[in-house]
C-alpha cells in the first residue's frame, strides 16, 4: 500500500510538502519525497494535499474500562476495596465494542495507554492498547505497561471520607507508597536469594522495581507532584506526572526531574480543587523550559476524540504547531515505552498512519483515512 500526494509530517524531524509511504504486512517499508518516490504497482490512496500523520497517541485513558452510556455495568476502572491492588490488570477490564473507540478512531486516535483509576494508592497495571479490533489479547501493544499510582484528593475522599480509613490524608498516602514499595524490595531481596515465595501483588511491583517500566503517578497540586518525584527518587524508580494541573508553579524541579510529564485535561469546568486553575498554558511553560511533554484528555473525563482539539489550545496558549503535534504523537509513545513501534512515521515501525484534510488543527478538517497495522478501518 502506497499513500502519497499528501503533507508528510513524520515527527522524526524530517517532513514533505508532497510526500509519500510505503507499508505492507503492517510494517512501514518506505517513505520520502514523492517525486523520488520508485515505481509503485500495488494500491495507492491518493492524500489529495491533505496531511499525512502517524496514529495519535493518548497517553492515558480509561477507554473501554469506564465504557461510554454506561453506569455500573460498563465502569470497571476502579477496584474501591483496597488501597493497593497492583496486581490488577487494565487489560482484564478492557472492552473493545466499547462505543467511544469508534469515535477516537475517527478523530485519528489509534493507540491509547489505558488505565485503571485514581482511586487507590497504587491502583494496578496500565496497558498500551491499539484501537482496532475484538480481542484485547490482539490489541494490546504492550501490558504491563506501567503501574498506576496516584497522590492527592481521589485517595483521601474514596477511604477516608467515605470509609472512614487509611488513607485520609496527604501523608497517609505517601506512607502507604513507601511502604509498599519497601514491602516489595524486600520481597524480591528474598526472591533473589533462592527463597520460594509467590504474592501477586509483590510480583506486580517486581518490574517497577528493576526499572523496566515506570510508575504512572496522578497528582494534580504542585505538592503532590514534588511528592510523588520525592518518592520515585527514593525508590530510583522511573515514572511519568500525569495531570500535571498545577505543574506551572514547579517547572524546574519537572524539569530536572528528567521525566515526560502528560499534561490535562484542562478545558472542562474545575471538577475539584486541585484542578482549578488548570491550563493548556502549561504545555508552551514546559516547552520553554525544554521539557517534552504530551496530552492526554482522561477520557471519561473528556472524549477522546477531542485530543487534536485538546493539541490546537496549546497552540492558541503560544506553544508551536511542531511541538503540540509531538504532544499527541511521538512524546505519548515515548512516555509510555512504544516509541520503537509507534508514535512517528518510520520505516520498520507499525504502520498506524492517519490521512487528515487539512491541517488536523483547522475547525474543517476531517479525517479521511485511518490505517492501524496496515489495515484501514472505519
Amino acid at each position: 500500500m502506497r499513500i502519497t500526494n499528501g503533507i508528510l509530517l513524520t515527527m522524526e524531524g524530517q517532513n514533505y510538502e508532497n510526500g509519500y509511504v510505503d507499508f505492507e504486512n503492517g510494517v512501514i517499508t518506505a517513505l520520502g519525497d514523492a517525486a523520488k518516490a520508485p515505481a509503485y504497482a500495488g494500491e495507492i490512496l491518493d492524500a489529495q494535499g491533505g496531511y499525512i500523520l502517524p496514529g495519535l497517541i493518548d497517553a492515558h485513558s480509561h477507554i473501554g474500562i469506564s465504557e461510554e452510556g454506561f453506569r455500573w455495568e460498563g465502569e470497571d476502572c476502579n477496584e474501591t476495596t483496597s488501597p493497593v491492588t497492583p496486581d490488577l490488570r487494565a487489560m482484564d477490564g478492557f472492552y473493545p465494542f466499547d462505543i467511544a473507540i469508534p469515535k477516537a478512531r475517527r478523530a485519528g486516535v489509534t493507540t491509547v495507554v489505558v488505565c485503571p483509576g485514581s482511586t487507590n494508592v497504587i491502583g494496578g497495571q496500565t496497558a498500551a492498547i491499539k484501537l482496532a479490533g475484538t480481542d484485547v489479547e490482539d490489541m494490546v501493544l504492550k501490558s504491563p505497561c506501567s503501574i498506576k499510582c496516584a497522590m492527592g484528593e481521589n485517595p483521601k475522599r474514596n477511604y477516608g471520607e467515605n470509609k472512614g480509613r487509611s488513607p485520609m490524608t496527604r501523608m497517609a498516602t505517601a506512607a502507604i507508597f513507601r511502604n509498599t514499595l519497601t514491602k516489595a524490595q524486600r520481597y524480591l531481596a528474598k526472591k533473589e536469594a533462592g527463597e520460594d515465595l509467590f504474592d501477586p501483588e509483590m510480583e506486580a511491583l517486581i518490574p517497577l522495581l528493576k526499572r523496566e517500566i515506570p510508575a504512572h503517578i496522578h497528582a494534580h497540586r504542585s505538592d503532590d507532584i514534588l511528592t510523588a518525584l520525592r518518592i520515585v527518587k527514593e525508590f530510583n524508580l522511573r515514572c511519568s506526572i500525569i495531570h500535571t494541573t498545577g505543574g506551572g508553579a514547579i517547572v524546574p524541579q519537572i524539569a530536572a526531574a528528567g521525566i515526560i510529564p502528560i499534561v490535562g485535561p484542562c478545558t472542562g469546568p474545575a471538577g475539584k480543587p486541585e484542578t482549578v486553575g488548570g491550563s493548556l498554558a502549561l504545555g508552551a511553560k514546559l516547552h520553554q523550559a525544554g521539557v517534552d511533554f504530551c496530552l492526554t484528555t482522561d477520557h471519561d473525563v473528556e472524549a477522546l476524540w477531542f485530543l487534536p482539539y485538546f493539541a490546537s489550545m496549546t497552540v492558541r496558549e503560544g506553544l508551536d504547531e511542531e511541538s503540540a503535534l509531538r504532544a499527541i504523537t511521538i512524546n505519548g509513545a515515548r512516555a509510555a515505552g512504544i516509541e520503537d513501534r509507534v508514535g512517528s512515521l518510520k520505516v520498520g515501525k507499525d504502520a498506524d498512519i492517519v490521512v487528515f484534510s487539512g491541517h488536523p488543527f483547522h475547525y474543517l478538517t476531517k479525517t479521511t483515512a485511518v490505517f492501524i497495522n496496515g489495515k484501514r478501518e472505519d
